[in-house]
């Protein structure tokens, strides 16, 4: 667009300043009127015909014209620029394009085993029973039809911990088998499958989407008819005060020339340039101006638990030696060795936290018949001592999760575990909450997980157990009460962040699926980040408040003078411009500010 915008202008110039024949300079400045004018006339158009409304387009094109049809050709061509440099600014703000559904694929291995024979996943009917290894993902919905294993469904569903899973128990696609080979009986077709809904959902989440508006578009739409139908007034009443009909289309046409919003069309896209430019250098990455000037606007917003207000990684609480006497043959330092030598043989995630709490060097030499128990925990031998490690309870423990170990039969030990609460949030959470925002907790999480993070956090409303499909649906029964933003981190989070009024997701811990379909991406991962973006929202629409106010102002002043002969074309451009230069000048105000 700036190469057309150089070379247009170049044009007019050459026609305005060389001598040549009237006719040649008319025709350069058609040329270079139309290189200028062609995007605002083929918008206008556009607008006027689909939805009988006009905007800041027409007013552009209209004013040009005008300017031109008076011989005021360098300032029609003045006015064009300013505008046209105002939409290059605003257009670097904008959407970057998201391929979110071709990413999203990769939910769900390609082919699936149907038992001995290997077949493309869309290719299952329902009763087929599938062959899961270790490793491998589930493709469609099912039931386990023999075998136990545990299963990672937390990029569907959100639960932090894996899931045991046996014989009769119902499996989602995309769900990853942690565990032994099981044998899964389809109970659907890949089309009718989990993974395939949450596709379905981020296709249409763009279509269902709220067409969010900036203050300008919305302003645009009552400025422009207002001054096209005044212009006419002018044209036809000033006759009626001995002004010649004339004289009263040059003054009405002058009218609209001036009128037309350069300072507006260039200071108010610098803003959410300069807005968008401040949360970029705070780590606050902005997709688009519409959604800064959304964020300011919520009355509501919605997290994902894990990853999201939690870390997304176990971290061990509290150690619990039930005797440090037992017996003359161990004593805590004893208990501790034989915890880590026997987690350090088990790649689960509970196991890798209770490892991450020594760095000692472990030697798992002596152990004997390691097995890995799914969903229960683990058993070895060591010396003359059968150790068991898990989660059989032997006490009501009120943490959110522990393991116990027993020694040939006898508990000795408690560890107690559990997802840790993302630092500073509980201030977030209230920070939000001051601004009259409303605060919800969606999640995939067991009810008691949910319930005492949530009640930890202070937040307003908990809903737990949830699918991909569930958020979906009850996010759009929140949004009934105003814009919500939601923010994720996670697969099964995509299609509601795509949906929401402004998505907002974690850079670091967040998947690529849900960074793609996000509005905003929070870098670092820090919550905090959310209401100094809502605040820098405010301030970036106070400070094109401002710059209306005192634009459109002196804009009236000037049009009452013109009305009355008073004010020249030239007069009128050059306060225009001079108003573009303060409301610029003002704009830098965002910078100093954060």
């Amino acid at each position: 667009h700036f190469s057309i915008l150089v070379i247009a202008v170049i044009i007019g110039l050459i026609g305005y300043f060389v001598k040549m024949p009237t006719y040649l300079k008319w025709i350069l400045y058609v040329i270079s009127y139309s290189m200028l004018l062609y995007r605002c006339i083929i918008n206008s158009l556009k607008l006027l015909i689909k939805s009988k409304t006009i905007n800041e387009n027409l007013l552009i094109t209209v004013s040009c014209l005008g300017a031109l049809s008076l011989g005021n050709v360098l300032e029609g061509i003045m006015v064009i620029t300013l505008y046209t440099m105002g939409k290059i600014l605003e257009e670097k703000a904008i959407n970057n394009s998201r391929n979110s559904i071709k990413d999203l694929m990769d939910l769900t291995d390609k082919s699936v085993n149907i038992k001995v024979k290997n077949i493309l996943v869309e290719d299952v009917k329902v009763g087929d029973i599938l062959l899961v290894k270790k490793g491998e993902k589930i493709g469609v919905d099912g039931i386990i039809k023999s075998g136990a294993s545990s299963i990672d469904s937390s990029a569907l569903t959100g639960e932090s911990e894996p899931v045991f899973i046996k014989e009769g128990d119902k499996v989602l696609s995309g769900s990853i088998n942690l565990g032994d080979i099981i044998l899964v009986e389809a109970t659907s077709t890949f089309e009718d499958s989990t993974v395939s809904k949450i596709l379905e959902m981020l296709e249409s989440a763009t279509d269902k989407k709220t067409k969010t508006e900036t203050i300008v578009s919305k302003g645009s739409k009552i400025y422009t008819p207002v001054v096209l139908v005044l212009s006419i007034l002018v044209m036809l009443v000033l006759p009626l005060f001995g002004v010649s009909v004339s004289s009263s289309i040059y003054r009405g046409l002058t009218f609209l020339v001036i009128s037309c919003p350069c300072a507006i069309a260039i200071s108010v896209p610098l803003s959410y340039f300069t807005g968008i430019g401040v949360c970029s250098k705070n780590g606050i990455l902005v997709k688009g101006s519409n959604y800064l000037d959304s964020l300011s606007s919520a009355k509501n917003i919605i997290f994902d638990k894990t990853g999201t207000l939690t870390n997304g990684t176990f971290k061990v609480t509290n150690i619990d030696i039930k005797d440090e006497d037992l017996t003359d043959e161990y004593n805590k330092d004893d208990i501790m060795e034989i915890l880590l030598m026997g987690e350090s043989l088990s790649n689960h995630p509970i196991a890798k936290s209770i490892m991450g709490i020594s760095n000692r060097n472990v030697d798992n030499s002596k152990i004997k018949n390691f097995k890995e128990i799914s969903g229960k925990g683990i058993t070895f031998q060591l010396d003359d001592k059968q150790v068991s490690i898990g989660n059989n309870k032997m006490d009501e423990c009120k943490e959110i999760a522990s393991i116990h170990m027993h020694i040939n039969r006898k508990h000795v030990a408690s560890i107690f575990i559990k997802d840790g609460i993302k630092k500073n949030t509980s201030t977030v959470i209230k920070s939000l909450q001051k601004n009259d925002i409303k605060t919800y907790m969606f999640t995939g999480d067991k009810k008691d997980i949910a319930l005492e993070i949530g009640e930890i956090l202070g937040i307003d409303e908990i809903k737990y157990e949830m699918l991909p499909t569930d958020k979906f649906k009850d996010y759009e029964k929140v949004e009934e009460s105003g814009p919500t933003i939601f923010v994720g981190d996670g697969i099964n989070d995509a299609p509601v962040l795509k949906r929401s009024s402004v998505g907002i997701s974690m850079g670091g811990v967040g998947s690529d699926q849900a960074i793609e379909a996000s509005d905003i991406v929070i870098v670092n991962d820090d919550l905090n980040k959310i209401p100094l973006g809502i605040n820098i929202s405010k301030y970036t629409k106070h400070i094109i408040k401002e710059n209306l106010i005192f634009a459109i102002g002196v804009k009236v002043v000037i049009l009452v003078l013109s009305v009355v002969g008073l004010a020249s074309m030239w007069l009128a451009v050059f306060a225009d411009t001079g108003v573009t230069l303060l409301t610029i000048l003002n704009t830098l105000r965002i910078i100093k500010k954060f």
